[in-house]
């Protein structure tokens, strides 16, 4: 792969509001494991290798089991995931693919009966930071640490 713009670099006052908000956000209410959820199955669907692998690790890290980390791309069909987990995973989802659909009212309507607006606005927020995240690192093709 050929060498890219370095955004850290190039962008370094934007860098750090972007750092910033990621400091802010793991303040929420929402549990670490539950943070880490988001970002491994928004960093699935936009394929960022980068933010997987670090992720990945973190959510290891914090306790979270290989086996739930191994099926969360099918977290759908089994029930490792409680349902406040599904609730928060069917929101980083459709926050993802915005495109085909938005956000849609059933898993809105899901997401405000377990948690509120406040944690609903937090759970669009991760969402929004990690697709944001993942942006950065796919498109200046940030390398996996080996």
């Amino acid at each position: 792969m050929e060498k890219r713009v370095n955004i850290e670099a190039a962008l370094p006052t934007v860098w750090k509001a972007m750092y910033n908000l990621s400091v802010s956000m793991a303040k929420t209410s929402l549990t670490p494991v539950q943070q880490e959820l988001i970002k491994v199955r928004v960093s699935q669907i936009n394929g960022c290798a980068f933010c997987l692998d670090m992720h990945s690790k973190e959510a290891l890290r914090i306790g979270e089991t290989p086996q739930r980390l191994l099926l969360l791309n099918a977290w759908r069909e089994t029930d490792l995931f409680t349902a406040e987990e599904k609730a928060i995973l069917a929101v980083a989802e459709e926050v993802t693919l915005i495109h085909q659909h938005g956000v849609s009212d059933a898993t809105y309507q899901q997401a405000a009966q377990l948690f509120g607006p406040e944690v609903v606005a937090q759970i669009i927020v991760a969402a929004v930071l990690i697709n944001t995240w993942n942006r950065i690192a796919v498109s200046t093709q940030l390398p996996v640490a080996h």
